[in-house]
């Protein structure tokens, strides 16, 4: 059975790349371009994972972690945080606001998987 990704990025670049590893390693890749889009689209899939970029038009990162979280079909939902973000307190910042992990950009192809996955636990 395929896990059901959201990737919440504006980058056309880092989309195509984590959109590429994912759906080469039984991923059904669903992508959203600004925080607003991806926070309705969570809500209409409701994925298995969200990969989300911090730094987003319309709604940060951050914003979106917390409306996330106070969805009660989301709440468990892992929120990996992938963001060029690398400023001492950043990773905290992520956390705090939600997410379930943090990995820096630019992403390792050959790693990248299996850190995500790290996330999923059993399913």
């Amino acid at each position: 059975m395929k896990i059901k990704t959201l990737i919440i990025e504006d980058n056309e670049n880092n989309m195509y790349l984590t959109s590429f590893l994912l759906a080469n390693n039984d991923h059904e890749v669903h992508q959203a371009f600004d925080g607003q889009e991806g926070v309705e689209m969570a809500r209409k899939i409701l994925p298995d994972l969200i990969l989300l970029d911090i730094q987003l038009p319309k709604m940060n990162g951050y914003d979106v972690a917390r409306a996330l979280r106070a969805d009660s079909a989301l709440e468990s939902t892992p929120i990996v945080a992938i963001t060029s973000y690398a400023m001492p307190g950043d990773k905290e910042k992520a956390l705090k606001s939600g997410c379930n992990g943090y990995i820096k950009k630019p992403i390792d192809p050959d790693t990248f998987i299996s850190e995500i996955e790290g996330y999923l636990g059993d399913s």
